[in-house]
């Protein structure tokens, strides 16, 4: 990847919290209205996707506390910060999207198969699903409009694996969920109404269920990577390298280590040969040097360690 797109999209990692705003209030409007719908209709798909609403809406509150508590300033206990508090409230929303949100929905539509209900009032389904349709819609194109301003050039599907920013993919996928359930419980209920047939609502409850443990598996694994650590991409470590291999002072440069702590904060460690005639005076202000052209070039490198060697 060229160094000017590193540069650009190291800018453009600052992560907003609208998503998660604009998910949370649909979620929670949407999850009481289907909820309503579901007890007066019946609709086993339409209870799966106000399950599917309410644990987003959860979701985005743990969110929430992980952006808060990762920007608490580093004291004696946490003494590289809190930055990982967001990679780990992550892990627990996809943690809860596969236990709630998959498993409830599934034994939802378990439970309707073995005692299938005709749908009642069918309208207020219809209704409701295009209200939910219209919010998680716009929340959604919300999210992705976020996204692709952090990802700029990047690929989408390679920007998603390599960003280390859960609060914007999460919600992405959240919202990309909430969508496609929406239109499966459409069809299990559309098909339900026509073919007579009340397995057929159950039977969508069921892959809104498979949908939502699929995505889950990868936010998990996604957030799991995080918050075991991830280091910088080596393109950025052997720009890190010349970088210091252009002082004066330095003859040789052992290959850094890193870790994120958070999207925008990064431990790093550098073990450095200088130049034999540097006198230990001369040693200490090269050091100070290498620090502030690396941190003026990467301010996201909160941290930096270096060893002499």
């Amino acid at each position: 990847m060229p160094p000017e797109l590193l540069t650009s999209n190291r800018e453009n990692m600052a992560g907003s919290k609208t998503p998660i705003y604009t998910a949370f209030a649909a979620n929670m409007a949407i999850a009481i209205v289907k909820f309503i719908a579901a007890f007066s209709t019946g609709s086993s798909a339409m209870a799966s996707e106000g399950i599917h609403s309410l644990v987003d809406t959860s979701n985005e509150i743990l969110l929430l506390v992980g952006l808060r508590n990762s920007r608490k300033k580093p004291d004696a206990a946490r003494p590289f910060g809190y930055g990982k508090e967001l990679y780990f409230w992550a892990f627990v929303v996809s943690l809860l999207f596969f236990a709630l949100g998959g498993g409830l929905s599934i034994y939802e539509g378990y439970h309707h198969l073995q005692h299938p209900e005709a749908i009642k009032n069918p309208v207020w389904n219809y209704v409701v699903l295009g209200l939910a349709l219209l919010f998680d819609g716009y929340s959604l194109l919300t999210a992705v409009r976020e996204f692709n301003r952090q990802r700029g050039e990047t690929p989408f599907w390679k920007a998603v694996r390599k960003s280390k920013d859960p609060s914007t993919f999460v919600v992405l996928f959240e919202d990309a969920a909430d969508v496609i359930g929406i239109l499966l419980a459409t069809v299990g209920i559309t098909l339900s109404l026509l073919w007579k047939n009340p397995y057929m609502d159950g039977i969508a409850s069921i892959m809104i269920g498979l949908l939502l443990t699929a995505v889950a598996v990868f936010l998990v694994r996604e957030s799991r990577s995080l918050l075991m650590g991830e280091a910088l991409e080596p393109v950025e470590l052997q720009q890190v390298v010349d970088l210091v291999m252009q002082n004066e002072g330095v003859c040789y440069v052992d290959k850094p280590l890193s870790m994120y702590q958070g999207p925008d904060e990064v431990i790093l460690f550098i073990k450095i040969k200088f130049k034999e005639r540097l006198e230990s005076q001369a040693v200490v202000d090269t050091i100070q040097h290498l620090r502030r052209d690396l941190q003026d070039k990467y301010p996201q490198y909160k941290h930096i360690f270096f060893e002499p060697i």
